[in-house]
């Protein structure tokens, strides 16, 4: 597929809030991957695999905890109309802290759990970041708000100003004690950072004259939300956690490194173009329209993407060693094997973003069960001819789910909606 021929088709459209907005994420993420690139050289060079296994096992389990807090609150403020905004809003402050609080108990228990199976360890790990979620509620509706706005930039700054001074903070306790709680706090001391940034961004507290909208109606939408949410990481921590159990902590360790290394660099590009086009195509009114702007989001995602990951897949054998030192050599195939799952994550994001556009976040869920069921079985299927065949077979398991299924939905003359089946299955 021709890069050149893809732009020249996103020309043909007026995409300057699409691309006004990627280039914000693009550059606030190209300085926090600048630091977090040196960030990585220190870790490696200072932790072993083991240590670097441990961490990972935590944040993983963090992550997959932290993903109910993502719960379709939020994405009630972007798609509301004017009238009942400021109700919304009150309702999903409450719903905010009643929803976070109950996050942080879960992740608690589970901390509880992990001890008395006598990893004390990943346990203080986990008790110590449960203290994030009380810093969420009272900032989640002013970033939801700048959403709604398309104050992107500002998100972007936020986003990345916390994740530099997080990278900052691990390579500074790495180099004062080489330990997996170097890696670990850092998520949990850049949380205040987060708030303060994001209250000042944007003003708002509740109006207690606007009423509140019913909790009830935010159920449907926020369960299939949250149903895709937790599929998408179970697919993204949960393979850590079957190559702990399968290969041991040693290759954990190597294959946390290939994956930040390789898919995890691309990740946060591809998150951005879903944040992004969100609320581009909600901002169409008609129908026609929204079709044409989700379509729109796949070429400029392809032609922005593709040749990064051309670049990245066969530099690899190259720059891994000589960037992060010659103990990560043998992952250096890895890492091109892992980057390639980016291709279909990219038809995801767009798939996704049109689908919660039209309030069918069911459809969304079911696409993401059957595509991380296909990518997490592929991997432990293929356990038993060693983890660079399981790598192939995530990344293969998760085109053969994602990308024939996002170009059939994509390709009716209404887009998504054109899908009977999936309509069917979410209603």
């Amino acid at each position: 597929m021709n890069p050149a021929h893809l732009i020249a088709r996103c020309r043909t459209a007026d995409i300057g809030q699409l691309l006004s907005g990627l280039a914000a994420f693009g550059g606030a993420e190209v300085a926090t991957r600048l630091i977090r690139i040196a960030s990585v050289v220190v870790i490696a060079r200072q932790v072993s695999p083991t240590i670097m296994g441990v961490a990972a096992l935590a944040l993983s389990l963090f992550e997959v905890v932290r993903v109910l807090a993502n719960a379709g609150i939020g994405q009630r403020i972007i798609a509301e109309s004017p009238e009942q905004l400021a109700a919304t809003c009150n309702t999903a402050h409450r719903l905010f802290w009643v929803w976070c609080l109950g996050v942080s108990l879960i992740q608690l228990t589970l901390a509880a759990v992990l001890h008395a199976f006598g990893m004390g360890e990943i346990a203080a790990m986990l008790a110590v970041l449960s203290g994030v979620y009380l810093f969420m509620p009272a900032g989640l509706v002013q970033v939801f708000l700048l959403m709604r706005d398309g104050r992107f930039g500002i998100i972007a700054r936020i986003t990345a100003a916390q994740a530099i001074a997080d990278q900052l903070l691990t390579l500074a306790f790495v180099l004062l004690w080489p330990s997996a709680w170097a890696i670990v706090l850092p998520k949990l001391v850049t949380a205040p950072l987060w708030l303060l940034l994001v209250r000042r961004a944007k003003a708002w507290r509740p109006q207690a004259a606007a009423g509140l909208t019913p909790w009830r109606s935010f159920l449907g939408f926020a369960a299939g939300v949250l149903v895709s949410e937790l599929v998408n990481v179970g697919r993204t921590q949960l393979d850590k956690l079957l190559v702990g159990a399968l290969f041991g902590v040693q290759a954990l360790g190597i294959y946390y490194f290939a994956f930040n290394a390789g898919l995890g660099i691309t990740t946060s590009f591809i998150t951005a173009l879903g944040q992004v086009l969100f609320p581009y195509i909600s901002a169409a009114q008609a129908a026609s329209s929204r079709a044409r702007r989700c379509r729109q989001g796949l070429w400029l995602g392809l032609a922005l993407f593709l040749p990064v990951l051309a670049l990245q897949v066969g530099l690899a054998p190259w720059y891994v060693p000589l960037v992060f030192g010659e103990q990560w050599r043998e992952a250096a195939p890895l890492v091109s094997v892992l980057a390639l799952g980016a291709v279909p994550m990219i038809f995801a994001a767009v798939a996704s973003a049109w689908l919660r556009a039209q309030c069918r976040p069911g459809v969304e869920a079911l696409l993401n069960s059957v595509a991380a069921a296909a990518a997490l079985g592929g991997l432990t299927l293929f356990a038993g001819f060693g983890l660079m065949a399981s790598a192939w077979a995530y990344v293969i398991g998760l085109a053969l789910a994602l990308i024939p299924a996002s170009i059939h939905l994509l390709s009716g003359r209404e887009g998504i909606a054109t899908l009977a089946g999936f309509q069917r299955a979410s209603a």
